[in-house]
């Protein structure tokens, strides 16, 4: 009777032991390297709400902003690897990884206009770039976007001549690369978490960015100049590692991709709000100048940076570069 009775108890403790395994959330770590008060951040934090929402607490998003984890030359590998399960790094983060198409995002003045870049993002386009991620062990969710970039220095930058010779910081991109090559500059690759301080030394004398990212990493306080060039797009991807994304239960696959598609709407939504706050921002702390490119200014940037699509025709394919021109033409300005 004694060994039925302990024989019992360890039935009804491994029961109670199995039930409680079973009930421990998935666990989703999102990594990523900018503020939790930007577009992005923002949109982390409301993906994490709608996702424990809908999954009745089945998955949990722990959000790992500011490079806490890693910076950007690490992440993709830690996703690769399993270490986090979900990022959203900017589009220019793939072509090192050897999906160079990607780089299409950063051609300079491709894209006139918001909605032409969605139509490109939400179309056939961006789904065929996302399935050349599977490859890599990556699947794409969705797209992000933190708007134009506008460029900045410590001395007004009122023609592309006056970059020339500086020392600008960009990501790893070679489309960047000429880019910056075109207007004379010498572009630096360097981690976003370490701008601030490669602004501060001199170890940089100029950079690239939206507004958002602009203000947020207090680099206006280390930029005396700032110039509404708008001259190329920034946005981001948010992956998953495949893996993983596979292997959960289906039910909970299909209410992470709602709360994903509702989190895409918001995070898109006030991204451009983001930017104008910043933007207001950056100007009342009457630390940087803000300075409005004339008709026939904005022109010259264009005229100067406009070879660097057909110079990069052949590394992100002219086959893309044309697809998105076409998708494009009917909303130019």
């Amino acid at each position: 009777m004694k060994l039925k009775a302990v024989l019992l108890a360890l039935s009804a403790a491994a029961l109670v032991s199995a039930n409680a395994f079973a009930e421990a959330p998935i666990v989703i770590k999102f990594s990523h390297v900018v503020a939790p008060d930007t577009p992005k951040g923002k949109g982390a934090e409301k993906f994490k709400e709608l996702a424990e929402k809908a999954t009745k607490g089945r998955v949990k998003v722990d959000v790992y902003p500011n490079s806490q984890l890693y910076k950007d030359k690490e992440e993709l590998e830690a996703l690769q690897l399993g270490a986090v399960q979900m990022l959203a790094p900017s589009l220019a983060k793939f072509g090192p990884l050897g999906v160079k198409e990607f780089e299409v995002f950063d051609i300079p003045y491709i894209f006139p206009t918001k909605q032409a870049l969605y139509k490109v993002t939400e179309g056939p386009v961006g789904k065929e770039l996302f399935k050349k991620l599977e490859s890599k062990g990556i699947t794409g969710l969705a797209y992000w976007d933190n708007g134009f970039k506008v460029m900045s220095a410590n001395k007004p930058l009122h023609s592309p001549s006056d970059l020339k010779g500086l020392k600008v910081r960009i990501q790893s991109s070679k489309v960047l690369d000429a880019q910056m090559r075109a207007l004379g500059a010498n572009p630096q690759v360097l981690a976003f978490s370490e701008v601030y301080q490669a602004l501060q030394t001199g170890v940089v004398d100029g950079t690239e960015n939206p507004p958002s990212n602009f203000y947020t990493q207090k680099m206006h306080e280390v930029q005396s100049n700032l110039t509404m060039t708008n001259h190329g797009y920034l946005g981001y991807a948010v992956i998953v590692n495949k893996k993983f994304w596979d292997g959960l239960p289906a039910d909970i696959r299909t209410a992470l991709e709602g709360a994903m598609k509702e989190a895409t709407t918001y995070a898109n939504d006030i991204a451009q709000k983001e930017n104008d706050w910043a933007l207001e921002e950056v100007r009342k702390s009457g630390k940087t100048k803000i300075y409005q490119p004339t008709e026939k200014e904005q022109a010259e940037w264009r005229k100067a940076l406009l070879p660097v699509q057909k110079q990069m025709a052949s590394r992100v394919g002219k086959d893309l570069i044309d697809a998105i021109n076409k998708e494009t033409a009917s909303l130019k300005n």
